[in-house]
């Protein structure tokens, strides 16, 4: 792939998102990363990856709670008041976010990455959602769950992404308006959803940048 591009995804929970990420970045030919963020953004920062990942995706709240016990900086044990305010920490994943894209063509899931690479012209930004039926048999063969357990999870899961999106975007998580191209994968299914969206990033790279 000559042009850099840059594919963001966002999700529900169950919608088999991360595999079409993962399929799409195989695809194109392109770096992939997902929790992988959480190594990078660890190592950029000095603080450990940890922390960052028991405050995944999570608002305000849960950020406090990953800091409440206190996680070490730079190898020293230190209480969450003297590392770095919440919101800190989203900054640090943000900067590691834009030190990717800065550097290669890649695929990155979730973190409000289309946000952080709003700026970014070769950046394009995809919602992955499915129907309810297929996301609970997704999720209970994924997490060996019931039905009731994995809707349960749906709901919560979807409900935590979305206060964390809206609430540092001031955007509407899962809304079409949000993003540059929104897909429902029950309707080609994750193979032929790959494939669709391959096409379209290579329609968009043949585009001269405006």
């Amino acid at each position: 792939m000559d042009q850099k591009i840059i594919i963001t995804i966002g999700r529900q929970f169950g919608s088999g998102g991360r595999e079409v990420g993962k399929k799409l970045a195989a695809a194109l030919g392109v770096a992939y990363y997902d929790k992988e963020l959480m190594a990078v953004a660890a190592k950029n920062s000095g603080l450990c990856e940890e922390l960052f990942n028991k405050a995944d995706e999570r608002t305000t709240n849960g950020l406090a709670y990953a800091f409440s016990m206190g996680y070490s900086y730079m190898g020293v044990f230190t209480p969450y008041a003297d590392v770095l305010s919440n919101d800190r920490l989203f900054l640090h994943q943000s900067d590691a976010i834009r030190a990717i894209a800065e550097k290669e063509s890649c695929v990155i899931v979730g973190r409000c990455a289309d946000y952080v690479l709003r700026d970014e012209p070769n950046c394009l930004s995809f919602f992955i959602h499915d129907s309810t039926s297929n996301r609970v048999r997704r999720i209970c063969k994924a997490l060996s769950v019931s039905e009731e357990e994995a809707k349960e999870l749906m709901i919560k899961t979807d409900k935590s992404r979305a206060e964390y999106y809206n609430y540092y975007t001031n955007k509407d998580w899962g809304v079409a308006a949000s993003y540059n191209f929104t897909i429902d994968v029950s309707v080609l299914g994750v193979n032929d959803t790959v494939e669709f969206l391959k096409e379209f990033v290579e329609f968009k790279r043949k585009k001269p940048i405006v």
